[in-house]
């Protein structure tokens, strides 16, 4: 633009001795006036740096004593302190009550993209490694999305809401990422499929109830909808009459207890919220945050893209492997999930990890190693992605990818500590990444 070229034609005028007029100019273009850096900046401060996202209950979340923390642009409820508590005790207080009766929980958050034509099934069999053509009418199913370089990129629940229709959740961050990468491959790879896509994000409020007392919560907020296990099996869905206005009530689980998430337009969410407290008074219902979401997914070894991804995770790596279809044709990232380094043996591959010090929490990105002591330039054989002290568990797990980790079950490896401005390490044991009701039966009942 003019700002540099007038620089460039300043040095070129000065090097052949001449004016800047005998030089001559080129062709001016944008910014042809210079912009000050206070210009660009005033756009990026204090309300003004990124846009506020609030979901319909964050008002009553508040009135209850909710600690905010931002998620993208969302704010979200961490936790719900009592005034004789702490985060950390208000969060182990609400993994207790989810675990042994029920908790509620604002997860309007969720991206929420609704995919319908008569090509719908045949596209996100290609948008997605599982076969989303053989889901029933009224079931969902958990969906993994690839890249084209084979690496994981989000997940979520998909359900089929009618032979050409489907509802598609998307983890709260990459909603907008997901739907662009939707929108690129069906106008540009597939755009023989009649496919229409539409972000449904801000239209529905969604209240999970979680812990073996959620159905007794739910029912009296829909009446005359069965509920049962029979009728209403873990990752079914019904459209259902909540509070009188239509909805929709999803079986997912993402703490490993009887779960629902309950649907409603986004207006009706604090009536939903309001309406789920005063029935669970009677069962000890509690609100719970995010940082209580996490602990509780964890323990159950369940994966947040993101955060125990790094974006060089392929489905193998996290033990979904089994869960790719052997027989399915073609999907984004299948080819390069051939490539010889994406099945190099000692790939790094997700794992429990328990410190030997039950009370020691280690820090999240803590580097894994082999020894104790460590000689100059030895590498690191992985890293810890979710790190956390568990009320269920009575003592501090984390989750990690390990090479070969697998393989390694039972091994005592030493995740770094720092102290200062000097690393120490910690002696942990390489487990199972399912801590809690490995069988599955809680999510059953």
């Amino acid at each position: 633009g003019k700002t540099s070229n007038m620089n460039g034609l300043a040095i070129a005028a000065a090097e052949l001795g001449k004016s800047v007029p005998e030089i001559g100019l080129t062709t001016f273009r944008p910014p042809y006036t210079p912009v000050t850096f206070g210009v660009y900046a005033g756009a990026a401060r204090g309300l003004l740096f990124e846009p506020v996202r609030r979901t319909p209950m964050h008002a009553l979340a508040q009135a209850q004593g909710a600690v905010f923390e931002d998620a993208g642009p969302w704010k979200r409820a961490l936790a719900f302190p009592r005034a004789d508590e702490d985060v950390h005790a208000a969060v182990a207080r609400e993994c207790r009550a989810v675990r042994s009766g029920v908790g509620m929980f604002d997860a309007s958050t969720l991206g929420k993209i609704e995919v319908a034509g008569p090509d719908a099934a045949a596209f996100l069999d290609l948008i997605y490694v599982n076969d989303m053509s053989k889901l029933a009418p009224g079931k969902c199913r958990y969906g993994l999305m690839l890249n084209e370089q084979g690496f994981v990129m989000d997940d979520g629940v998909v359900a089929r809401l009618a032979p050409d229709r489907f509802h598609v959740t998307t983890t709260s961050s990459g909603a907008a990422r997901v739907l662009q990468h939707m929108e690129d491959y069906l106008q540009t790879e597939f755009p023989h499929l009649r496919v229409w896509l539409a972000s449904t994000t801000e239209q529905w409020a969604v209240l999970a109830l979680q812990g073996p007392k959620a159905r007794e919560v739910l029912a009296p907020l829909a009446p005359g909808a069965d509920l049962s296990r029979e009728a209403l099996a873990h990752m079914a869905f019904r459209d259902v009459a909540v509070l009188g206005v239509p909805g929709r009530v999803f079986r997912v689980s993402f703490t490993g207890e009887l779960g629902f998430e309950v649907n409603v337009p986004a207006d009706h969410g604090p009536a939903l919220w309001e309406a789920a407290r005063a029935a669970g008074e009677a069962h000890g219902i509690v609100a719970y945050g995010t940082e209580t979401m996490h602990v509780l997914r964890a323990e159950k070894g369940y994966v947040v893209v993101g955060q125990d991804t790094d974006g060089t995770v392929t489905p193998d790596d996290l033990g979904f492997g089994r869960a790719i279809p052997k027989a399915k044709r073609d999907f984004v990232g299948k080819r390069s999930l051939s490539r010889p380094d994406m099945t190099a043996p000692g790939r790094p591959q997700f794992v429990g990890l328990l410190p030997d010090d039950p009370a020691a929490v280690p820090d999240e990105g803590a580097q894994i190693v082999a020894e104790a002591t460590q000689t100059p330039g030895a590498k690191a054989i992985g890293h810890v992605t979710s790190s956390y002290a568990s009320a269920t568990l009575g003592r501090s797990f984390c989750l990690g990818l390990v090479a070969g980790g697998r393989t390694r079950h039972g091994e005592t490896v030493h995740l770094t500590v720092a102290t200062g401005t000097s690393l120490s390490t910690m002696p942990a044991r390489i487990v199972d990444p399912v801590f809690h009701d490995k069988e599955g039966k809680r999510l059953d009942g």
